[in-house]
């Protein structure tokens, strides 16, 4: 199977998951999409759905899923998202799509989260392969980028967070703010490196995702297959 295939085989294992009546997180990315669309197919009845970002939001209303916003939802039942890495017991790392905050919003606010995505993300014994980014305001950028670099360095990374640019310019999360990448290569302890990033004036959110997902769905050569963690 190619890893569209495999993406496309996860995205329809978690649909399967998706009952009548349900409030239904939509995660950002290539592998959500597979779910949306998938979602879509299934017709399910009297759902709706919350979308963690405008490309997802975009993609549902397409499709003909019910959308209404993350204040009028109240508790999410259940969130299906991709994942940039998967590290042990479901720490993940996201935040590729430069969705993380909102991600990070819809997950926490959700009583279910699952991960969906290709083999080639399979949980690994370490995290860190992925960089990692981390949302930051525009205002005085360059100035939080080097006291990340102070806290990475203190966490025994030697990493440099490196703003994203496409076609040469910054690139823009939904909310308007900047994303600095940091090729961390291990981490070693997730939990004190996101706290003392979030302690940090000027960052906003951190792509560590700890303690949230329930279940991985990973679509392999030999079907889909669950992680717990």
């Amino acid at each position: 199977m190619t890893a569209d295939e495999q993406k496309r085989a996860a995205g329809e294992a978690a649909a399967a998951l998706i009952a009548p009546g349900m409030t239904v997180g939509l995660g950002t990315g290539s592998t959500a999409a597979w779910f949306v669309k998938a979602l879509a197919a299934r017709a399910v009845p009297d759902i709706r759905a919350v979308a963690t970002s405008e490309a997802t939001a975009e993609l549902a209303a397409s499709l003909g899923i019910p959308l209404l916003d993350l204040d009028s939802a109240g508790v999410i039942d259940l969130t299906v998202d991709g994942a940039d890495e998967c590290g042990p017991r479901l720490a993940l790392i996201k935040g590729g799509g430069a969705a993380l905050l909102r991600e990070k919003l819809v997950w926490e606010a959700s009583a279910r989260c699952v991960v969906i995505a290709d083999a080639a993300k399979t949980p690994a014994p370490t995290l860190g392969r992925f960089p990692l980014p981390i949302e930051v305001v525009a205002f005085g950028h360059a100035s939080t980028a080097r006291r990340i670099d102070a806290v990475l360095a203190e966490a025994g990374i030697a990493a440099k967070a490196m703003l994203r640019l496409k076609d040469g310019r910054p690139v823009r999360t939904d909310g308007g703010n900047l994303i600095y990448d940091a090729p961390c290569g291990v981490i070693p302890d997730p939990a004190a490196l996101g706290d003392a990033l979030k302690r940090l004036t000027g960052v906003v959110e951190h792509g560590l995702f700890l303690n949230l997902a329930e279940r991985a769905l990973i679509g392999t050569d030999d079907g889909v297959k669950t992680y717990q963690p």
